[in-house]
């Protein structure tokens, strides 16, 4: 287990990024809780005193990674932008995303969405799942998987279809 203390900060303007909130793990660090790894992979441990399961480290180049803190976690750190964190951190191995019955019906219908589905990189499929399975209500459910089986037609990875009717800042 690897401990450090990490400023939360939040991007202006980063593309798809932007407006996240995280935590910046520099490469040295990154490396003692798996070592030479540049892409992304699961971890877990504590924020503060807050455990913590299948938190993605997202490479940022050079060995740097982020850690993404959405507002669900903050409001349990009661901590946001400029604040310390105390970190105690381990590759998690255990993490692992299944795909929900429901979407796998869905996706059947077309060989071409389950097929698109599965090209998709691993963390693509999960940025899916998590969004679907992070819905409250059935009716909100029943509109991501429409959104998803339409973004699979149209060959949409997640940020395409996250951005689909939402209008542009100029």
């Amino acid at each position: 287990m690897v401990t450090f203390k990490a400023e939360i900060e939040r991007f202006a303007e980063m593309g798809e990024k932007s407006g996240w909130t995280y935590v910046f793990i520099p490469a040295a660090i990154a490396n003692e809780i798996k070592a030479d790894c540049r892409k992304s992979y699961r971890v877990k441990g504590t924020l503060d005193q807050i455990a913590v399961e299948g938190l993605a480290l997202v490479p940022m180049g050079e060995g740097d990674f982020i850690i993404a803190l959405n507002a669900a976690l903050r409001k349990k750190l009661k901590k946001d932008k400029g604040a310390l964190l105390e970190l105690s951190l381990e590759e998690d191995l255990t993490f692992k995303i299944t795909m929900p019955d429901d979407l796998e019906l869905c996706l059947a219908e077309e060989p071409h969405w389950l097929e698109g589905f599965l090209k998709l990189p691993k963390s693509h499929q999960n940025w899916y799942i998590n969004w679907l399975n992070a819905a409250k209500t059935e009716p909100t459910r029943t509109k991501r998987l429409v959104r998803i089986v339409t973004a699979m037609d149209k060959d949409w990875d997640f940020g395409t279809m996250m951005r689909d009717g939402k209008p542009r800042k100029e």
